[in-house]
């Protein structure tokens, strides 16, 4: 959907262009604003939170809590991306209806956590690719502290049932090997259990710490008492909870790294303001691997900047365990690369919207690269390029990553780009100006 409201058609070609001069202003952090909207939801008074991203997981996340009890409403007068949340104080209710946090993993395995505090029977469902994405390990997890979830579809999938307001706390020791949103939908309600908690990473093994790092920072800034105590230990205080305030979500690093990859591919620069070069976020961690490509790197304290490489693009090895979401940007970057790329160590981006891996595989080779996906990795291999129609699997990274071979190559059409309203609703937009 476009911002004037008219919608996309189903097959979108893509104008190639460059070298590149732009600005780009990105959506707020999608991670970030899920956090601080669900935080704000259970604190005690209001928080006005700006810059809140608006994107379809957010907006699964506000019904969702709404229903809950929160009262969210727009705050106009702060500007267009800004919200008065008047929290719970943790006294959530029950509510009425089923929710359905449709494709948003984020919002299902968080809202799990959150229904344990709740004094009643939630039920979190989603779509049917929603119910191929396991959440076992955050009902284990929650069991051992005392809530009451059942999993009620296949393979340790939604749809979840909880029977809430039985967190006890204590010590859980949780399998984070597939996702570190099961640590964070932990720690996000811990501050409401009736004991101290204390996670123990099997193994000491977490994907994406980043993004845990994150959580713990949004937790801080509203009050809580929660930390890294040892290595592979967390503690979070009970009783410590939040409290309402004023609160700013920076742009999204997530968002970033597309019109920050155009320029790798396309040539010439684009800058983003608003993001720190040394933002906690995880995926400005992609600037690194950028860098190593041949595309020079410029980090401010209020802005990042990437201008293309003035020789061919190199290829990299690279391990984006900690930082998977911004791989499947860097797969079409390497299609334009003067050798090979790996992306390794990345197993968990099987469960995401999509197969990523697999779907990787499958629409580069459509490009005309030789790739080669295993169990946890993908080979790159650049050859000779064309267009190509391009499936996008209703994954919302798959349509902005594969839209910026398109600046380069022409005949590249996307199927299906409405799908990435689920981040950016504006995107096609945005990339048309730059």
């Amino acid at each position: 959907m476009a911002s004037d409201g008219r919608a996309l058609p189903d097959l979108l070609a893509v104008a190639p262009r460059g070298p590149l001069d732009a600005e780009v202003r990105v959506p707020g952090s999608k991670s970030i604003s899920n956090r601080a909207l669900l935080v704000a939801a259970l604190a005690e008074g209001e928080s006005r939170l700006e810059g809140l991203q608006a994107s379809q997981d957010i907006d699964v996340m506000r019904v969702a809590l709404a229903a809950l009890g929160a009262g969210i409403v727009r705050d106009d007068a702060a500007g267009p991306d800004a919200w008065r949340v008047a929290g719970t104080g943790g006294r959530l209710r029950a509510p009425t209806v089923t929710l359905d946090v449709r494709a948003s993993g984020t919002a299902a395995r968080f809202l799990i956590g959150v229904a344990s505090l709740v004094p009643g029977t939630v039920l979190v469902d989603g779509t049917p690719r929603l119910r191929e994405r396991p959440v076992a390990d955050v009902a284990d997890a929650l069991g051992r502290l005392g809530a009451q979830v059942e999993i009620l579809g296949r393979d340790g999938c939604p749809p979840v049932r909880v029977r809430g307001g039985s967190l006890e706390g204590g010590t859980a020791s949780v399998d984070a090997r597939r996702s570190s949103q099961t640590v964070s939908s932990l720690l996000l309600v811990a501050p409401y259990a009736r004991k101290d908690v204390r996670l123990e990473l099997m193994d000491g093994a977490l994907v994406s710490r980043r993004y845990v790092d994150v959580t713990l920072a949004v937790m801080r800034d509203f009050g809580a008492r929660a930390a890294w105590s040892a290595p592979g230990v967390l503690e979070v205080r009970a009783g410590a909870t939040y409290t309402g305030r004023r609160y700013a979500v920076e742009p999204d690093a997530s968002a970033a790294v597309y019109p920050l990859c155009a320029a790798a591919i396309a040539g010439g620069r684009v800058r983003v303001p608003g993001l720190a070069g040394n933002s906690r976020q995880a995926d400005v961690a992609l600037l690194e691997v950028l860098e190593r490509m041949g595309c020079r790197v410029v980090r401010e304290a209020d802005a990042v900047e990437v201008s293309g490489p003035v020789g061919g693009l190199r290829g990299v090895e690279a391990d984006l365990n900690a930082f998977p979401d911004a791989a499947v940007a860097l797969a079409v970057v390497a299609a334009f690369a003067d050798g090979p790329t790996r992306i390794r160590n990345v197993a968990h981006m099987r469960l995401k919207e999509t197969d990523r891996l697999a779907a990787l595989e499958t629409e580069l080779r459509k490009l005309g690269c030789g790739a080669h996906a295993d169990a946890d990795s993908l080979a790159i291999e650049p050859g000779p390029l064309h267009g190509a129609e391009i499936d996008t699997y209703d994954d919302h990274r798959m349509a902005m990553a594969f839209a910026l071979a398109g600046l380069k190559l022409p005949g590249v059409e996307i199927r299906d780009p409405g799908c990435a309203a689920k981040s950016w609703p504006n995107y096609f937009e945005v990339l048309e100006r730059l």
